[in-house]
């Protein structure tokens, strides 16, 4: 599976975003998909992610509430919907996926197909 993020760019505080994730050379159905993210001179750290089976997500304390990770799967594409964004939230994205499971992963090795990153700079 390749991964191709795009819908990153500038927003001012409080705005909002959407990334979307498409896959291609091979459909990412059957997989669980997420989204990391690393910010300038910080480790990358885990977003959100949902499941394969039963579509079940989760979300890093620090967006529950403001982003939203859905799925299409007649489209083979990920979203992420970023709404309340803050001038930490600025990083540069990435979607991740791995073969399906019951349970959101929030850890990174635990994924195999990486994108190539979407940059999100919100500005205060």
């Amino acid at each position: 599976v390749q991964l191709q993020a795009s819908g990153g760019g500038l927003v001012r505080a409080g705005g909002s975003l959407r990334l979307s994730c498409a896959a291609s050379g091979r459909s990412f159905l059957g997989h669980d998909m997420g989204w990391f993210r690393q910010a300038p001179g910080k480790e990358r750290e885990f977003v959100a992610g949902i499941s394969w089976i039963r579509s079940r997500t989760d979300y890093a304390d620090s967006v529950k509430g403001r982003f939203t990770i859905f799925r299409d799967n007649g489209k083979d594409t990920l979203y992420l919907e970023l709404d309340s964004l803050k001038p930490e939230d600025t990083a540069v994205y990435y979607c991740v996926a791995k073969r399906g499971s019951t349970y959101v992963s929030k850890a990174g090795g635990d994924y195999t197909y990486w994108g190539q990153g979407t940059l999100v700079t919100v500005s205060s």
